[in-house]
């Protein structure tokens, strides 16, 4: 197919970009700035343009047989729930309108586990959980899940279309450029004392949610949601720590931060933030920290057959691609 992707200078866009031009698809990718992508390919047109300007989006989809969106405002010291809007929200407008435009009935959405309720280590929760607290405040899933509504509403009155959303648990893995989720590693890589909060997250290496996401451009059904997380991936902050320091080859005396703590320095982040000054530290982004949340992923598995790389690799993979080699 010939694919118009959006967000391919991501960490998810850019491992989609390598797995679609790896399966034989064609690309038109939407880009800022040129330079931004690490990646090209005799596959793959590059336009440089502003995703939020519908216009640019709408041209680029001319002649594409399918739209893959990987783009998202994911900066947690965003201090408006407007902040989000433009790129989580409208964006997914566009993508209507583009199909509609130019007769496109093939659209597959990254989102984020963060719309779905959360289970436990022993019940993890499925595509069926509603959202919880600390998540229903979040000004990033609010906007996810806007953008998510808007797609399966447009799913549901097009019953010839095929539309997947595709909900990723925390991506580990190689090309994270910024570094964006790798920032988690790198925070404690190599130091010999980590301090770390109770909570807990379903882990993913990010080419097994790009395979799920190129696969989802045939498979899937219309106006479903994929929770895209490794079976093996449900581990707790230190958890993690203790893993890289392991597979890394360092010691890492890691101790946790108790939940009072952090709410008084979440506390601390709110007054800052209602002086107008931007910073992550807030009682809504540290309380997400505090929860273990974890996911199933049985639905991906078996309908998008979305591989299952072990954990351990993936953050090889992620320090080798930055230079980092044990």
């Amino acid at each position: 197919m010939k694919v118009l992707l959006l967000g391919a200078t991501g960490l998810l866009g850019h491992n989609v970009l390598q797995r679609l031009t790896a399966t034989g698809h064609q690309v038109v990718a939407v880009v800022r700035r040129r330079g931004a992508l690490h990646i090209e390919t005799p596959d793959t047109k590059v336009i440089e343009g502003d995703i939020t300007n519908p216009d640019t989006v709408v041209a680029a989809a001319e002649g594409c047989d399918a739209i893959v969106n990987c783009a998202g405002v994911t900066d947690m010291s965003l201090l408006h729930q407007k902040d989000y809007a433009a790129v989580n929200v409208n964006l997914c407008h566009t993508l209507v309108t583009a199909m509609n435009t130019h007769g496109i009935r093939r659209l597959v959405h990254a989102s984020t586990v963060n719309t779905i309720g959360y289970g436990s280590a022993d019940h993890p929760a499925d595509e069926q959980e509603a959202v919880k607290p600390p998540f229903d405040s979040s000004y990033y899933a609010i906007s996810k899940r806007q953008g998510e509504e808007i797609l399966l509403k447009a799913a549901a009155a097009k019953p010839d279309w095929h539309v997947v959303v595709v909900n990723p648990g925390y991506m580990i893995g190689p090309m994270d450029v910024k570094p964006s989720s790798g920032r988690m590693l790198l925070l404690a890589y190599r130091k010999s004392l980590m301090f770390a909060p109770r909570g807990g997250k379903s882990f993913v290496d990010v080419r097994d949610v790009a395979a799920a996401m190129v696969n989802a451009l045939t498979m899937g059904q219309n106006g479903q949601r994929y929770i895209a997380v490794s079976t093996h991936g449900h581990l707790t902050i230190k958890e993690l720590y203790q893993l890289q320091a392991r597979v890394m080859g360092y010691r890492q005396r890691v101790v946790t931060v108790s939940n009072g703590l952090l709410l008084a320095a979440g506390k601390a982040g709110d007054v800052v933030r209602s002086l107008g000054i931007r910073t992550e530290l807030s009682s809504c982004n540290v309380r997400q920290l505090m929860v273990q949340e974890y996911y199933d992923n049985g639905h991906a598995v078996a309908e998008l057959a979305m591989p299952e790389t072990d954990i351990e690799q993936s953050i090889r993979d992620f320090h080798s691609w930055r230079g980092e080699k044990k």
